[in-house]
């Protein structure tokens, strides 16, 4: 027996990290047998039927700010948003009602927008044919409500995934765009089993142990998964995750036992209209809400601002190889050579 062994036999497996034995990457189990094209098409749907109320992930919290408007693009529409002096979000048309100048560009003044080209002032009430939307921020997202481009019975307010509550918690938001539609992103987040094969840098021992059974229904539409977090080599954090759709375009990654239990990673996938070449693009916007009842975590979570770029990094690494996943099934799906124009 090496050292290597002898540590791991000694290990104490109370604690959250541990060391793990893998095969080669080519000689893992192979896993295409029981990922089935026909089970995930079927999640897709199911989620594809549940309702939004019309409401849109457009920006971290974070990003929308008192000082100066940011502008995002939803759906082929332009808006702006920002925050009022109450500190409370405001989104509305990103062009001003006067010459159609952007007020993305805008300055922010006693908490309503000035415009740059001829100095109009909105406050973020209806003016003319500028009106304002619907906008929650639930302190991790904003998300806005378009119903002309949800086309559903409007609601009150977002499906706004359970977060763990109560003590330390660290948040993050990662955002990246492909030339995909929302249903591709939420297909790559349906299939667990790719993790280990495609991401093996962050996965391994990855083994889905519950998948939806033919004609699902809401109680048991989850995927169950076991898999230990690679931190380095051959050492990672063993965990029991569920994945599930609260709405059409959220896919909600949960760790249900094992360290940071509670934890969740929220895939939100946006249609932000078509791109140069005429196919659509859509943003992935990553939320992971990590906690632990650890003491430890709570000395962590106070330099939450060293962390977060950390964590953004790690997402969008994923989100990297993922969207060549979501990019390549849309191209096949819209008949599209992939990688070729036409």
């Amino acid at each position: 027996m090496n050292v290597s062994h002898r540590i791991a036999a000694r290990w104490p497996r109370r604690w959250p990290v541990q060391p793990f034995r893998e095969p080669r990457w080519a000689k893992q189990e192979p896993t295409y047998r029981e990922c089935s094209p026909a089970l995930i098409d079927a999640a897709g749907k199911r989620a594809a039927a549940r309702p939004s109320g019309n409401w849109f992930v457009v920006a971290a919290s974070r990003a929308v700010r008192a000082d100066r408007p940011s502008g995002v693009t939803v759906g082929g529409r332009e808006l702006v948003a920002w925050r009022g002096p109450d500190g409370a979000v405001r989104i509305g048309p990103g062009a001003c009602p006067h010459l159609g100048a952007p007020l993305a560009g805008a300055r922010v003044d006693g908490g309503g927008l000035v415009c740059r080209w001829h100095g109009l002032r909105l406050d973020g009430t209806r003016r003319g044919t500028w009106s304002p939307v619907p906008a929650h921020d639930d302190g991790v997202l904003v998300w806005a409500r378009l119903d002309r481009l949800g086309g559903e019975p409007p609601s009150a307010a977002p499906v706004v995934p359970a977060r763990p509550a109560g003590g330390a918690r660290i948040d993050a938001v990662a955002t990246l765009t492909g030339t995909c539609e929302p249903e591709d992103v939420v297909a790559n987040r349906l299939d667990p089993w790719h993790g280990a094969w495609f991401h093996p840098y962050s996965f391994s021992r990855l083994r889905v142990l519950e998948a939806p059974p033919e004609g699902a229904g809401d109680s048991d539409d989850r995927f169950v998964v076991e898999v230990t977090f690679r931190l380095a080599g051959r050492w990672g954090v063993p965990v029991l995750a569920e994945f599930t759709c609260p709405e059409p375009r959220t896919v909600v990654m949960r760790i249900v036992e094992g360290e940071g239990e509670g934890s969740v990673v929220e895939t939100h996938a946006t249609p932000l209209g078509p791109g140069p070449d005429g196919r659509p693009r859509t943003a992935v916007v990553e939320a992971t809400i990590a906690a632990s009842a650890r003491p430890g975590f709570a000395a962590a979570a106070r330099l939450a601002p060293a962390i977060r770029p950390l964590m953004r990094r790690t997402a969008a690494r994923l989100w990297r190889d993922d969207l060549a996943y979501a990019e390549r099934r849309y191209a096949l799906r819209a008949g599209f050579v992939p990688g070729g124009t036409g």
